[in-house]
């Protein structure tokens, strides 16, 4: 048994594949289908409704319906450009307003997004609105919530198997080795892998608001109040699970004509 947790964690590692669409590298994935993790991500989004207080029919809950629609058919329109028009076959979008006043907003896996009113302060317009939505949307396109699923089994994997190599070592020997191995998956592995998952969906989501007709230029205006709003709340970026807001602005605003241009391919050259 000792011998083989290794080799059981390295075919786990080798086989647990698929190709982003956007980027066309590896990632670290064992949902080949789609099937079992739509299921239960509709199961907890129909959970979480039941028990917040959703917000309908009013001026804001119908924008971010719309907002949304808008960056889903933007979505398809760049799936079908790049020969997979079948990829969204199975996402179930909805779009949700919750009353809540966390500064939040997220989309699970198969399309079901929410947001809190309390992020509305902060994307002011529906532009703004675009701009989170979009990074939301990308997240799931991307497969991110799968890839972090998988890290995380990963993760419970790797701690069986030191636990295993240290198994006949003194109490605290095995504790100096479990607590390194905590410390080194979680600043050396799952937090920056997090972080990149953040700048990816940042990248792709500008690229799909601008398809949708969407002004890209808002998207680090948008960050630029977030950090206001956050001033003295947020941690270093080394131990942080998301980019540093000053990363964020200096990126989206590079990236802003690239996205732009992407558009422009679809037809869209103004923007609102």
């Amino acid at each position: 048994m000792k011998n083989l947790a290794p080799l059981f964690l390295l075919f786990f590692v080798l086989t647990a594949c698929k190709t982003n669409p956007f980027t066309g590298k590896k990632t670290f994935n064992i949902y080949s289908s789609n099937d079992n993790l739509f299921a239960s991500s509709f199961q907890q989004y129909d959970k979480f409704l039941s028990e917040n207080d959703v917000v309908t029919g009013t001026s804001e809950s119908e924008m971010i319906t719309r907002v949304g629609q808008k960056i889903a058919k933007a979505a398809q329109r760049w799936f079908e450009a790049n020969g997979q028009p079948g990829y969204l076959s199975k996402y179930k979008w909805e779009y949700q307003l919750v009353k809540d006043s966390t500064v939040n907003a997220w989309c699970m896996p198969g399309g079901k997004i929410v947001f809190y009113t309390g992020i509305l302060p902060i994307t002011q317009t529906e532009t703004g609105v675009a701009v989170v939505m979009g990074h939301e949307v990308a997240h799931a396109l991307a497969d991110h919530g799968a890839q972090r699923m998988t890290a995380g089994i990963a993760q419970q994997l790797g701690a069986i198997g030191t636990q295993i190599a240290v198994q006949n070592k003194d109490a605290q020997t095995q504790a100096v080795w479990m607590q390194a191995y905590g410390i080194g998956s979680t600043v050396g592995g799952m937090l920056p892998f997090s972080r990149s998952h953040e700048t990816e969906a940042d990248r792709i989501g500008l690229q799909i608001m601008a398809i949708a007709g969407y002004n890209p230029d808002e998207a680090p205006e948008l960050w630029k109040r977030m950090k206001k709003a956050n001033e003295g709340k947020q941690p270093p970026e080394f131990l942080s699970t998301h980019p540093s807001n000053d990363t964020r602005i200096r990126n989206l605003t590079q990236w802003s004509q690239a996205a732009k241009d992407e558009a422009k391919k679809f037809g869209v050259t103004a923007f609102r």
